[in-house]
């Protein structure tokens, strides 16, 4: 699966090749004064630094042979400087980090500055941009959109511990929800990011919502009844126009959804006077909750004590999760991860014989070399159908471009049609209803009709209250005094069978 390529005039090398070596200085001591042989090293840190800036500025102005010449000897003198620093006394491993990370600011999203990883052996299609993958791969027009409100958004995301320890979990325990998600999104790129295009918004700020939220799974419902591919509540939907029509709640539905999102994006951006943390923080906790805690201090830091202790641990997970995932999207090869190349190109087909979806993604199989095979993909392309009822012929369903030939080669005749209906229509055994259990009896008499009051002392529960009267039931108590979910409270006074 290729994502669709195009074609630039300037190649330039790896940043992510230096971070294995940056990674080799972390022990070093970072609190002992540095020696004559560390200044050195940082000389040649800052020297490295100005001129991989000086190859960004000839590359934006088309100078490639120069820009290329200067990055290559810029990247070795970096790498050399870092190689050095562990057997170096007082080299301190943070300050190669900290260039790091301002290199990777520099280039962001303006062009690729990611690594030729054909060079590292893998195959690349014809036509493919060298394998790129994230923002990196995206055609110039389009990612140019990595501003936000005239900023960069990697200027907006602050690389402090827990964005740190995000990008930690999304590159391991997380790796393959990132992945999903990912692929996910690819085929449903062409319905969500025009939604994000209108409004002016990163395209990496769409993923890492999308990642977080549902992993790019469109019929996706939280325990709390947020739903769709970006969470929506059911009254902050209505609010931003997704409403229920002949049964079918828009909050699944990928662009309504990339919509609404865009604009609560947008209508809080403004109230938190472009704060990206706070304006994430409201999208998870609740724009309201947030406005009571900022007040008029929108330049606050979402980890300020003041605003952070207040937050719930679900907020202070969601935001530097965000601001990870988009991160990632934006440098993928810097952080020694590499996206599937995927070929979103939307596409359609118009049934041939009734199938469901479930039929077709049997019929299917791993057409296009998809191992996991399409379900959740036709479900993601085709949220208003039903992927268990049978559709009939002549039915359109959206699929993805590359599947328009495997369907007419395999799930309009032969032995796969008929396979998957076999498997889908097979009849089950029909098990009885259980007949209703007997009316419970207190598993002790008490005397009936005859009742007295119990006062509920702290730490009581309906169990513990019966063992200690030893006369009735937990359902008996719970019937006598209309209780739900058996919840009592100290204080209350509970009516209890009295005993014979």
């Amino acid at each position: 699966m290729v994502f669709p390529a195009f074609r630039r005039s300037l190649r330039l090398a790896p940043l992510a090749g230096a971070t294995l070596l940056l990674a080799a200085c972390a022990s070093s001591g970072g609190g002992t004064k540095p020696s004559a042989e560390a200044n050195q090293l940082y000389a040649q840190l800052d020297q490295a630094s100005r001129g991989y800036e000086n190859a960004v500025s000839q590359a934006r102005a088309g100078n490639t042979q120069a820009a290329q010449q200067t990055l290559n000897a810029s990247l070795d003198q970096l790498k050399s400087a870092a190689a050095h620093c562990p057997s170096t006394p007082g080299c301190d491993s943070q300050r190669f980090f900290s260039a790091f990370d301002r290199l990777l600011r520099l280039k962001d999203g303006n062009f690729s500055l990611g690594d030729d990883l054909g060079a590292m052996g893998d195959e690349v299609p014809e036509g493919s941009e060298s394998g790129k993958t994230g923002a990196a791969s995206l055609p110039e027009a389009q990612r140019s959109v990595t501003l936000l409100r005239g900023q960069q958004l990697s200027q907006l995301i602050a690389m402090n511990g827990p964005v740190k320890a995000a990008l930690e979990m999304w590159l391991t325990q997380w790796r393959g929800n990132l992945m999903d998600a990912y692929i996910n999104y690819q085929f449903l790129r062409y319905q969500m990011w025009p939604e994000y295009q209108k409004a002016d918004l990163p395209e990496a700020l769409l993923f890492g919502i999308l990642a977080k939220e549902s992993g790019g799974k469109v019929h996706a419902v939280s325990r709390s009844g947020a739903a769709g591919p970006l969470q929506f509540m059911y009254a902050t939907g209505l609010r931003f126009g997704l409403t229920t029509e002949d049964g079918f709640d828009s909050r699944f539905d990928p662009a309504a959804s990339a919509r609404a999102n865009a604009e609560y994006m947008d209508e809080q951006l403004r109230a938190f006077n472009n704060n990206l943390e706070l304006t994430l923080a409201a999208y998870n906790g609740g724009e309201g909750r947030m406005r009571r805690m900022v007040g008029d201090n929108t330049s606050v830091s979402l980890y300020d004590p003041t605003i952070y202790n207040q937050l719930s641990q679900e907020t202070r997970d969601y935001v530097p999760s965000v601001l990870a995932a988009a991160w990632l999207f934006l440098h993928p090869e810097s952080y020694n991860l590499r996206f599937p190349r995927v070929d979103g190109a939307p596409g359609s087909i118009a049934l041939k014989r009734p199938a469901s979806l479930t039929e077709l993604t049997v019929c299917l199989g791993s057409a296009a070399g998809m191992s996991d095979g399409w379900f959740r993909t036709l479900r993601n392309l085709n949220p208003r159908l039903d992927p268990q009822v049978s559709q009939p012929a002549g039915v359109r369903v959206m699929v993805p471009k590359v599947l328009e030939k495997p369907y007419e080669a395999r799930c309009t005749d032969g032995p796969w049609p008929i396979l998957a209906n076999d498997l889908h229509t097979a009849v089950l055994p029909v098990v009885p209803p259980s007949p209703p259990p007997p009316a419970s009896s207190p598993s002790r008499s008490s005397n009936s009709g005859k009742t007295r009051s119990y006062v509920v002392r702290r730490g009581d529960t309906l169990t513990s209250i019966v063992n200690k009267l030893g006369c009735t039931s937990v359902q008996e108590v719970a019937e006598m005094n209309g209780l739900n979910h058996q919840h009592i409270k100290p204080g209350q006074s509970l009516k209890v069978p009295a005993c014979r």
